[in-house]
This record gives structure tokens, C-alpha cells and sequence, in this order.
């Protein structure tokens, strides 16, 4: 058993002070997920600016974004595999340790070129810290308050979006491009002295089999999964999924893909164990994240460029713009994910992706009428967030509550697969919209509504969540 995990008799509510191990947990990986939540925020209000630094196109460096989602991609699959072998523990410091080395490289980056390499190096650290932050949380909480648990794990979602984009469209008026990096390494710091002090080593001991990495499924997974998104990025970039290097990675990636899963379904330790979604409660919950953070996240790229190149403000006002909706997100988040212990998820979540919906789609009202006044906007967009945080958490916390300890990392492998396939394969629809449509009101309207249409999928499968998730899980 993990060392993780409370000891008998001892309270370790989220609750708790500090020193409970739940607590110690929580520390650290609010810390963690804050600095890497903060970066991808910060990175998408700085495109503009870092074409002018570079003297390059914003389609070439658009491949900032994309070179860490391909890192995230390619080690994602590995975060149960690495964990089982050196310890949960040594796998989130080696992940802290490679993001903060990456903001350090793309703060000294002197071209496009080195500044996509070195948002690589920090895709890697960044693919880990979600996935083992979220199993070291959910090994150590009780299926009685897991909402409780999982909503402070939700702190980054709160903080990141509201202080991210405000922040970096300061750094960038007030100082340079390079600071938008550098503000990562003292958190990393922090971040890194509270791991080593704060978790317990929870490496293997002598004797105990050590799992086998699973190479043919690795080797099929993560350059599947690269390619996947890979072209996706590249058919949101130009437009057009015909051209040979597009249309091939994203034939290729799905193929390599289903390959993985034919190969997973039969092999006694697959790299990423898909027999979770025998679970009836973990399949309808990935379902629901699929399409609805599809939506979501896709839609996260339209704001910025609405604000700033439709609308014609500047870096910070437009960070404090799209500020309100990211403050709603996390509000509604740490509320629902804790009412979610007692609360019906049948109810909760369907109501929050209807809720989403209807947000999105007064905001693609909104943005498609010239000079419509930005509190309009904003309040639509704050009506979308409010849905957002009722699902997202909530979401997590039902798929998971009930699984064995034991199955914790698999299943936060899995949720971090899924939502990056989701954001991937959102981005680059409403990519596509926007580029067709044409980047004026009209275009932002329809690319809004596309992602409209994807939150209100999300309720069909969310209908078939259970009723009261604490109550079952306990039966369980």
C-alpha cells in the first residue's frame, strides 16, 4: 500500500491541518498545478507578443502551444508506469524539476525555434504534474469527502485562469517577453523544497516485483497520441485536413492508437489499463469529459484573439478581461465539487453542461454583433464559466470516487489523456471555424456556437451518471 495513503485513526480531511498526510499532499500539488495552470494561461496572452519578439509569423509561433501539448501527449502515458516503479513521490519531483529547467530555457530561448524545444522540455514536466498530483490526492482522501479533496485539488483552476492572463499582460507592458517565464522559477523552487520535505518516499521496497514497462504499448501510445494532436494542431492552423501533412499524422495517430487499445484489452500490464472502462460510472464520466472540455478548452483560444484583434485592446485588458470568467470557474468549482459528496451527480452534472451551453451560446450572440459592449461579453462568458466549474471537478471526482486505491493512477492517466484530447481536438475545430468563417464578428460567432454545440452533447451522457456518488461508493 502506498505510504501515501492516512494512517488508520487519523484525520485526513482536506479539512485538516497541514501536517495530516492528505494535507501535505494537497501542498504541494495546489503549488505545482498553480505554476503550470499560470504558464499556459500566460503563454496564450503572450503569442501576439513573442511573433513581434521573434520577427516571425503567428501561425509559426502558435507552435509554442503546440510543441508542449505534443510533450504532455508523448509522457502522459507513462505517469502510472513511473509511478509504480521509482514512486510516486521521486515521479512528481523529477516532473517539477523538468518544467522549472524548461521556464528557465524558454526565458533564455533566441529564437522561434529554441523557444519550441524548450516549451517541449517543459510539456514534459507539465505531463506528469497533473496526472501523479491527482493519484497522490486520491490515494490519500476518503470516498466520504473525495469532493472535498478533489475541490482544493481544483485551487489551480481558481487562481491560474484569474491571475494569468492579468499577470502576464502586465509582465509584457511593464517588463519583457522573458519574464513571463522567469516568474516560474521561484514557484518552482518553493514548489520543489515543499516535495521533498512535505511527501513521504513511497519507492518500492526490496523484493517487491517492480512493473514492467509496457515498450510496444509505449511505443505505440505516446507517438500515436503525438500524431494525433500534431495534425489536428496543424489543420486548425491552416485550415485544410487534405494537405499530405496533415491528413497522414491524423490517420497515423488514431491507427496507433487503436492498435494500443487492441493490444491493452489483452496483455496482463498494459501501459495504460483500460479495463477501467468496464466501470460503468468511470466510462460515462471520461464521455462526458470528452466532449465537454472538447468545448471548453477549445473555446479558450477564442477569447484572447476576440479581445485583442477583433476588439483592439491590449495585452492587460485583455487579461482582465477574460479574467471574471476564469474567477467564476473556480468559485463554482469549489463549491460544486464539495457538494458533490452528498448531492446527486445525475442532477448536478447535466445541469451544469446546460448551464455552459447556454453561456457559450449568449457569448457567440454577443461577440457577433460590432461593438457590442464588453460587459455583455463578459457576463455571457461568466454565465459559461459558472456551468463549467458544476461540471468539471464534479466530473472527476464521481468517475474516480469508487475505484480501488490501487487503480488511482491508471485512472488519473486516463483523465489527463482524455482532457488533452478533448482541448486538442476543440482547439483545432474552432481553429478551423475561425479561419473559415473569417476572423471578424461573424467568425468568432459561429467558432462560439460550435463549442456551444459540443457542452450541450455533454449532457446526454452525463444523464447516465449515478445518484448520490458517496452513498454508492461507500455500498460499493
Amino acid at each position: 500500500m502506498s505510504t501515501l495513503a492516512p494512517r488508520a485513526g487519523r484525520t485526513a480531511g482536506p479539512d485538516g491541518p497541514p501536517g495530516t498526510p492528505l494535507g501535505r499532499v494537497l501542498a504541494v500539488v495546489v503549488i505545482g498545478s498553480v505554476m503550470s495552470v499560470l504558464d499556459v494561461t500566460i503563454v496564450h496572452i503572450a503569442l501576439r507578443r513573442l511573433s513581434d519578439a521573434f520577427d516571425t509569423t503567428l501561425a509559426t509561433i502558435q507552435w509554442t502551444a503546440t510543441a508542449y501539448s505534443l510533450a504532455l501527449a508523448a509522457v502522459i502515458p507513462t505517469a502510472a508506469w513511473a509511478m509504480g516503479r521509482i514512486g510516486a513521490r521521486r515521479t512528481y519531483l523529477t516532473a517539477l524539476a523538468l518544467f522549472t529547467l524548461g521556464s528557465l530555457l524558454a526565458a533564455l530561448a533566441w529564437d522561434a525555434g529554441s523557444m519550441i524545444a524548450f516549451r517541449a522540455v517543459q510539456g514534459l514536466g507539465g505531463g506528469l504534474l497533473m496526472p501523479v498530483g491527482m493519484a497522490m490526492v486520491m490515494r490519500a482522501a476518503d470516498p466520504e469527502r473525495f469532493g472535498r479533496a478533489m475541490a482544493l485539488l481544483g485551487l489551480p483552476v481558481l487562481v491560474g485562469p484569474v491571475a494569468g492572463p492579468a499577470l502576464g499582460g502586465w509582465l509584457l507592458d511593464t517588463a519583457s517577453w522573458h519574464w513571463i517565464f522567469l516568474i516560474n522559477l521561484p514557484v518552482g523552487a518553493v514548489a520543489l523544497f515543499l516535495a521533498a520535505r512535505l511527501l513521504r518516499p513511497d519507492t518500492p521496497r526490496p523484493g517487491d516485483p517492480a512493473p514492467r514497462l509496457d515498450l510496444p504499448g509505449l511505443l505505440t501510445l505516446s507517438p500515436g497520441l503525438a500524431l494525433l494532436l500534431y495534425g489536428l494542431a496543424r489543420g486548425g492552423e491552416t485550415g485544410d485536413f487534405s494537405a499530405p501533412g496533415t491528413l497522414l499524422p491524423v490517420l497515423a495517430g488514431p491507427l496507433l492508437v487503436a492498435v494500443f487499445v487492441r493490444r491493452a484489452l489483452t496483455v496482463r500490464e498494459p501501459l495504460l489499463d483500460l479495463r477501467l472502462l468496464r466501470d460503468r460510472t468511470f466510462a460515462v464520466g471520461i464521455a462526458t469529459l470528452a466532449l465537454f472540455t472538447c468545448g471548453y478548452f477549445g473555446s479558450m483560444l477564442l477569447a484572447p484573439l476576440y479581445w485583442q484583434g477583433v476588439r483592439g485592446f491590449g495585452p492587460t485588458a485583455a487579461g482582465l478581461l477574460v479574467a471574471p470568467v476564469g474567477l467564476t470557474v473556480g468559485v463554482t468549482m469549489q463549491i460544486a465539487a464539495r457538494r458533490v459528496d452528498t448531492a446527486s451527480p445525475r442532477r448536478l452534472i447535466p445541469a451544469g453542461a446546460a448551464l455552459a451551453a447556454l453561456g457559450m451560446a449568449l457569448t457567440a450572440l454577443a461577440t457577433g454583433t460590432q461593438d457590442v459592449a464588453p460587459w455583455r461579453v463578459v457576463a455571457a462568458a461568466m454565465l459559461m464559466g459558472a456551468g463549467a466549474g458544476m461540471v468539471l471537478m464534479p466530473t472527476m471526482t464521481t468517475a474516480s470516487r469508487s475505484l480501488p486505491k490501487d487503480r488511482m493512477a491508471a485512472a488519473s492517466t486516463a483523465l489527463g489523456i482524455n482532457s488533452q484530447l478533448g482541448a486538442a481536438v476543440g482547439t483545432a475545430l474552432c481553429s478551423v471555424v475561425l479561419s473559415t468563417a473569417g476572423p471578424g464578428p461573424d467568425g468568432f460567432r459561429t467558432a462560439f456556437a460550435v463549442a456551444a454545440a459540443l457542452l450541450a452533447a455533454a449532457v446526454a451522457p452525463a444523464l447516465f451518471l449515478p445518484g448520490r456518488a458517496a452513498r454508492a461508493a461507500r455500498a460499493r
